[in-house]
């Protein structure tokens, strides 16, 4: 595919994303209780859009404020503030729906149980709660570890931790990222947080390394990365994939050393991403299968274990579309419409959806990959002859505005939702 053909999709791709969007305003008699548990992307999408046209809407969420994964790499890498990837909930609020800061434990019948004990009745529950991390999967990584060895897989806190690790490792020192096997939140994500923590040692400690220790034996826009780390951090960069010995079997944080299928490391920083799974609610509630995520039928993204029940974002087994922010924004439009339509008596549309993955290799080195999707038999499905990704050789401009695409998407789309 042309970089003129592919440049013009993601620009359509961000078109559809960041338009905007709104249900007709609902009648009395038609106006539904909803309960969205989760204020990100996709809840929070679904929770401004079926407020704002007049039903009642309730919002939970754990945090008064939200702190995106999208651009959390940029803080690692010293390009952004904490603050620049944190958000109120008061715009959401402004549309009409009731914010509520707490934990959701459970169902009992058409109520919604808090940990506080509130039961918050709903006709239709959406559920956009995020992932859970897998601390079973990697032998001596639990919460515990996780204070030594972060995650920074959901961020906030773990952000900041992660952060500070990287300020306080002496020059020449060893980090570590440790990816899991499919499927996983983002994933182009590491290997983004591969490039920008790259781009923050360059200027202040070049004589480091980043060592990649992966479950798998690939992964997304693997030539474009391998590309940008040749040209812009060449010899700091090593992948080891899972043929290699990259697979993580332990870890013990207090001699910071890491064991793979073939060897040990001892290292200065480790991020280590363990497997994951939809939140706990999800278990709770019964919307997740054997996999640990919830299969949803593509055109409502209702459960297909617990009617009355939407599942969105990277909770969901959403077929071909990858568990990103950009994609839970574009199930959030669809869920709102295809409850309002349901609680109006009428029959919700099938969607085609699309998804446009930007990464930066560092602050003026992005490139994308894009998809569009259709509903087939209740699946999400990649249509045929569609999507593709940025062009290997491209030009510095090209890199650079693909970097700009990415910063006005994310400014866009975060004022749409908190904004």
């Amino acid at each position: 595919m042309s970089f003129t053909r592919r440049h013009m999709l993601a620009a359509t791709g961000m078109a559809v994303a960041t338009a905007p969007f709104a249900l007709r305003p609902v009648a009395a008699q038609e106006a539904g209780r909803i309960v969205v548990v989760g204020g990100g992307f996709g809840g929070g999408t679904v929770a401004r859009l079926l407020a704002g046209a007049g039903h009642d809407v309730t919002l939970v969420e754990k945090n008064a404020r939200f702190s995106t994964c999208p651009f959390s790499n940029t803080v690692l890498g010293g390009l952004n503030p904490m603050e620049a990837i944190t958000f109120s909930l008061d715009g959401i609020a402004a549309t009409g729906a009731r914010i509520v800061q707490g934990e959701a434990v459970g169902v009992d019948g058409q109520s919604l149980m808090l940990a506080s004990g509130e039961a918050l009745p709903f006709d239709r529950l959406v559920l956009s709660p995020g992932i859970d991390l897998r601390f079973d999967a990697i032998s001596g990584y639990d919460e515990a570890a996780a204070e030594i060895m972060p995650h920074a897989w959901k961020a906030g806190p773990q952000t900041e931790l992660l952060r500070s690790q990287l300020e306080a490792m002496p020059d020449g020192g060893t980090v570590a990222i440790c990816p899991p096997a499919n499927p996983f939140r983002c994933p182009p994500g590491p290997y983004e947080r591969a490039s920008l923590i790259a781009h923050y040692l360059k200027a202040e400690k070049p004589n480091s390394k980043i060592l990649i220790l992966d479950a798998k034996d690939g992964f997304s826009k693997r030539d474009l990365f391998e590309e940008a780390w040749a040209t812009l951090y060449p010899g700091m960069i090593e992948w080891v994939p899972f043929s290699l010995g990259g697979n993580v079997t332990s870890v013990d944080p207090a001699a910071m050393t890491i064991t793979t299928d073939f060897d040990s490391y001892e290292v200065d920083v480790a991020n280590i991403i363990p497997p994951q799974r939809a939140a706990a609610i999800a278990q709770a509630v019964g919307v997740a299968d054997e996999t640990g995520w919830c299969p949803v039928d593509g055109v409502t993204f209702e459960s297909t274990l617990m009617p009355g029940i939407h599942v969105l974002g990277d909770a969901s087994l959403a077929g071909a579309m990858p568990k990103s922010g950009f994609s839970a924004n574009a199930q959030g439009k669809v869920v709102a419409a295809a409850i309002d339509a349901m609680l109006r008596g009428e029959d919700p549309q099938s969607p085609k959806y699309i998804n446009t993955c930007y990464s930066l290799a560092g602050p003026d080195y992005g490139f994308t990959v894009a998809g569009t999707y259709e509903v087939t038999g209740g699946e999400i499905v990649s249509i045929d002859g569609t999507g593709g990704t940025s062009p290997l050789g491209a030009g510095e401009d090209v890199h650079a505005a693909e970097a700009d695409y990415a910063r006005a998407w994310y400014e866009t789309v975060t004022r749409q939702i908190w904004g």
